[in-house]
Parts: structure tokens; C-alpha cells; sequence
């Protein structure tokens, strides 16, 4: 066999190779984002069976236009304060009477002061808006600015205080099991296209996702279950 053969050869066994496994990285991020919708319905029903933020945020999910879980988000440094996680998104669509998704976001802020040690919190932005949803729907969206945002009433009265509540986004938080209370004003949400395309097996966008309803995945019956169930819708 000649150098040049053996050469073409190797190429055509590498793509075929190719074909048959995944790629490390893609492999990566299917799993992770399995594992991101699933961590993402124990977190709305860790909210869900919160004797303080639950009756809020069930009345508030039952007038959503968009649900979006982050399981964890980490917040620690010495100086400088960062935080972030990834999170899991729903949006209901009124016409098919059904949730659909998920779409999968980062969320990200950093902040000045003095922080020792870290934390990790589990939050929730329940959108209800249109004006919320679309906002969700772009790369990047900076909360407080790009559209308006809220933190959720909590404990008694919670329920009928959310009755009067004209934000376009509320936000919810729990660390340790407790109400953390964190302000998400100035946070910046923004796509994971990445983990998009591992999910659904193709470059997809969160509008080709939650709308248009051009892809699904199985997987996330559960989660889609859970809110659904919640909603009462």
C-alpha cells in the first residue's frame, strides 16, 4: 500500500469512526443536559413543597407564560462576587393548551463587596408576560433592564399578594431549603446553544423550541409534567 493510500485510508476510517461515536464533548453535553431537566424538576418541586414560597408560586405558575428552573446557582469569591448556573426552560402555548420545551439558559452576574465562602441557591423565574417570554427568547437578556423583574412575595398572604404583582418576570430563590431572597436585577440570562443542540440532536433556537414547537424530546415528560400539573394547565 502506497503512503498516499494508507493516508486515505486513515481519513476515511476516522469519518466513519465519526459517524459511529460521538464526539467527547458532544457526548458531555447530552448527558448534562438530561441531567439538567431532571435536576431542574426536583427543584420546581422542592418549590412547590415549600411551606413559605409554595402558595406563591403556585398561584404565580398558574398565570405563567414561561417557566425557567435554574437547580443551582453558585454564588462565592473573596472580592469579587460571581454567580451562575444553568437552567431548564418552559413556555406554555395557549393555542395547543400545552407546555413545551425545554430551552436551556445560563445565568450570570458579578458583584462587588466582600464575599467569604459560597453559595448555591435553586431559582426560579416564573414570566408573566409575553413581553417576559420574548425577552427569554432572545441571546441574552439583562434582567431589570431588558425586562422588568420582581421578587415574589413569600409566606402568609403570599397568594393574593401575587394577584397584584406587574412585573414581567418574578423570581424566586431557595438555599438550603430556605427562602434566600436573592436580587436578580442586573443578572444577564443567555442561551446554552450548546446544550440545545446536544438535546435535540441539531442546531435549534429557543423561539424553533418553545413556539414553533419544531423539536421534542421525551426525556422531559417529567418536568413537563410537573409544571403542567401545577399550573393546572
Amino acid at each position: 500500500m502506497t503512503k498516499i493510500s494508507a493516508c486515505v485510508l486513515a481519513a476515511a476510517l476516522l469519518a466513519a469512526t465519526a459517524l459511529v461515536w460521538p464526539e467527547p464533548a458532544m457526548a458531555d453535553d447530552v448527558q448534562d443536559a438530561r441531567q439538567l431537566v431532571e435536576k431542574a424538576r426536583w427543584a420546581f418541586e422542592n418549590f412547590m413543597a415549600d411551606k413559605d414560597l409554595g402558595p406563591g408560586v403556585r398561584s404565580l405558575v398558574k398565570r405563567a407564560k414561561g417557566v425557567l428552573i435554574y437547580p443551582q446557582v453558585l454564588k462565592g469569591a473573596f472580592i469579587w462576587g460571581i454567580s451562575g448556573g444553568s437552567g431548564a426552560m418552559l413556555a406554555y402555548d395557549n393555542k395547543t393548551g400545552k407546555w413545551g420545551g425545554p430551552a436551556f439558559y445560563t445565568i450570570g452576574e458579578a458583584s462587588f463587596g466582600l464575599q467569604i465562602g459560597g453559595e448555591a441557591s435553586e431559582v426560579i423565574l416564573v414570566a408573566l408576560t409575553d413581553r417576559g417570554v420574548a425577552s427569554l427568547l432572545s441571546t441574552s437578556a439583562k434582567l431589570g433592564a431588558d425586562v422588568g423583574i420582581a421578587v415574589g412575595p413569600v409566606g402568609a398572604g403570599a397568594e393574593a399578594a401575587t394577584a397584584n404583582l406587574s412585573a414581567d418576570i418574578v423570581s424566586y430563590s431557595r438555599s438550603k431549603g430556605l427562602y434566600a431572597g436573592i436580587s436578580l436585577e442586573g443578572a444577564v440570562v443567555a442561551v446554552r446553544g450548546g446544550l440545545n443542540k446536544a438535546y435535540y440532536g441539531k442546531e435549534v433556537t429557543p423561539t424553533a423550541i418553545l413556539v414553533q414547537h419544531e423539536v421534542t424530546n421525551p426525556q422531559a415528560a417529567g418536568l413537563i409534567g410537573a409544571v403542567s400539573k401545577a399550573a393546572g394547565k
